[in-house]
C-alpha cells in the first residue's frame, strides 16, 4: 500500500529520509521502502509519525483529509 502522505508530510518539513528514518530509529531504506509502499509501516510507526507531525492516522493512510489530530 502507497501512503504518500508519508512522502509529502517529510517534504513538506524540508526532512530528509535519513532523519526520519534516525528518528524512527530505522533503516532509511526501510523509511524509503515504507514511502514507495513496498513495505507496510507497522502500527508502532504510524503512531509515531502521527505524533510527530500532530496529526491523526486516519490522515496519514488517507482515510480522512483532515490534517488535524482528533482531540
Amino acid at each position: 500500500m502507497l501512503f504518500k502522505r508519508v512522502r509529502e508530510l517529510r517534504e513538506d518539513r524540508d526532512i530528509k529520509q535519513k532523519d526520519m528514518a534516525e528518528y524512527l530509529k530505522i533503516h532509511q531504506t526501510t523509511y524509503s521502502d515504507y514511502e514507495l509502499g513496498n513495505l507496510n509501516i507497522p502500527i508502532e510507526v504510524l503512531i509515531r509519525l502521527a505524533k510527530f507531525y500532530n496529526t491523526s492516522i486516519d490522515y496519514i493512510v488517507g482515510l480522512t483529509d483532515n490534517c488535524k489530530p482528533y482531540k
